[in-house]
């Protein structure tokens, strides 16, 4: 990515405070009341450590975290014992999107149908219609998607396990505009990235490998013996797992490409052929298939190990031994530590990473604790800047502090307009996991809007869609929650101009774009 100039956190900083206090310049509110405060407000490294350990502070994270301290807290998290419960009204929201009701087979079965059925039409205005109406639903489809998975990191219980969900979405990146990918996008969340976000990252690996979406967006698809194609197996060693510069070459990408031959998305039960001699070789799950026929069968030497030629198997050793490779690990933790503690994280606690890595067989949950204990986690606390999605799912769940919207297209809106569209990323590298990515001043003006958007209550959140009823009004950020884990913790700029702010809508709107919310 290039930079048109180096990245300075204290002209951001300054920028953010430039642009709160002329927004409150000529305003006179005095700020709510100190009364209100809460007698056990938590101590600064509280309050630091959760607001990097979750997407943001709510009152029922913070009762928990009081209720079990740090240790049980943690534990509760990497264990998954706080489950994927959901307020009874989001989960209904989201189940009843088709994208989520509808099993993804029926999905691509239906799609493959119309395109078939176009494809027999004459020429003419009707053809070109029932294209667009397709591509029409692919769309409403990938917006699903979307909604559910931004639903899913605001009301998430388990805050911890919605921020890898996030973090691995990225990670493993898909572009859902492309073909049937938008059609599988939700199950690629749900069933490849959830079930392993805190599990071993081979599991993942796999997982993510057998994905329709993954095999259609990186054309492995379309792997064959005698039409190989090496773009999934290019980005599984450079963006998934090995990273740039450690060591594979270009002949290892060739032959794990072979070992790849026959992974693919399966034809409808229709159009399956199988030779007889070849069919205990067969591998299906679900939408995925190993096609035996389709596969070279040669022996492979990768990363200076031989594999046998002997079928799927072929596939599961490469995996095996490629996140068994030291640069794996330290891929792996660099990346985990600049996400959660600092875009140039620091060695030390990389290298502890990666060795928790390398002993526990890339156990992620292990590899978390390692960090989330470390005394690095902290140390920088308001210093790592919120990418897009952290800001919008932080500022929803501070604001309205676990009221179930009706409503979850807006939200979408927001990180469109930031651009960060949750499958939205062309090239498989995934968003920017750094302040320079996000800290242009157009991003912090639109920043502004938004924060003003939530803080005013001028959004659609709680109207249903297509719904005329006028929105409820503006949130109350002057709640026990504030003055207890925030309040005592602002500096003197927020502080001040905070103090000026005319209504509590304004108020909102400064708190949420201060640079104090921004940073975390």
């Amino acid at each position: 990515m290039r930079r048109s100039a180096p990245f300075r956190p204290q002209a951001l900083r300054r920028h953010l405070s430039t642009l709160l206090l002329a927004c409150a310049a000529t305003l006179a509110l005095a700020a709510p009341p100190a009364s209100a405060r809460g007698r056990d407000a938590l101590g600064a490294d509280d309050v630091a450590w959760l607001r990097r350990d979750g997407f943001g502070l709510d009152s029922a994270s913070v009762a928990r975290y009081r209720e079990l301290g740090r240790d049980r807290y943690l534990d509760a998290q990497l264990d998954d014992k706080l489950g994927d419960e959901l307020p009874p009204a989001i989960d209904q929201l989201i189940r009843g999107y088709e994208v989520v009701s509808t099993p993804p087979d029926q999905l691509i079965a239906s799609y493959q149908a119309e395109q078939e059925r176009i494809k027999d039409m004459p020429d003419g205005d009707a053809k070109v219609e029932a294209r667009k109406a397709l591509q029409q639903r692919g769309n409403g489809l990938l917006q699903e998607a979307q909604q559910a998975a931004l639903l899913r990191a605001v009301y998430g219980s388990n805050q911890l396990k919605e921020q890898m969900v996030w973090f691995w979405l990225n990670h493993f990146s898909i572009y859902g505009a492309k073909g049937r990918v938008r059609w599988v996008a939700a199950r690629f969340a749900e069933e490849s990235i959830r079930p392993h976000a805190l599990g071993k990252f081979k599991d993942l690996v796999m997982a993510t490998l057998k994905s329709p979406a993954m095999l259609e967006y990186l054309d492995n698809a379309q792997n064959a013996k005698g039409h190989v194609n090496e773009n999934y197996a290019r980005e599984l060693m450079e963006l998934h797992t090995l990273g740039v510069g450690s060591g594979y070459t270009q002949q290892d990408v060739q032959q794990l490409a072979l070992v790849l031959t026959g992974v693919g998305i399966a034809p409808p039960a229709d159009k399956q052929r199988i030779n007889p001699k070849m069919a205990s070789l067969y591998v299906r799950d679900g939408l995925f298939e190993f096609n035996p026929m389709r596969h070279d069968f040669d022996d492979k030497q990768l990363l200076g190990q031989r594999i046998k030629g002997s079928g799927f198997d072929e596939v599961e050793k490469a995996v095996d031994l490629i996140t068994r490779q030291p640069a794996c690990a330290k891929f792996i933790a660099t990346k985990l530590a600049r996400y959660f503690v600092a875009d140039e994280p620091p060695p030390g606690l990389v290298d502890k990473m990666a060795r928790t890595f390398q002993r526990s067989d890339g156990d992620i949950a292990k590899v978390l604790r390692t960090m989330l204990e470390a005394k690095e986690f902290t140390a920088d606390s308001g210093k790592k800047f919120k990418d897009p999605m952290q800001f919008v799912v932080s500022s929803v769940r501070l604001a309205y502090d676990g009221r179930p919207v009706v409503n979850a297209r807006p939200l979408l809106n927001w990180l469109n307009q930031l651009g960060e569209p949750i499958y939205g990323r062309l090239t498989p590298d995934g968003w920017p996991l750094d302040a320079a990515g996000w800290a242009s001043s157009g991003q912090m003006a639109k920043r502004f809007e938004i924060a003003r958007a939530i803080g005013t209550g001028n959004n659609r959140l709680f109207v249903p869609e297509g719904s005329n009823g006028v929105a409820p009004g503006f949130p109350m950020l002057t709640t026990r929650l504030y003055y207890d884990a925030i309040d005592p913790h602002l500096s003197v700029a927020t502080r001040d101009a905070l103090g000026k702010a005319a209504s509590q809508q304004e108020w909102n709107t400064f708190l949420l774009s201060s640079p104090d919310f921004n940073y975390r």
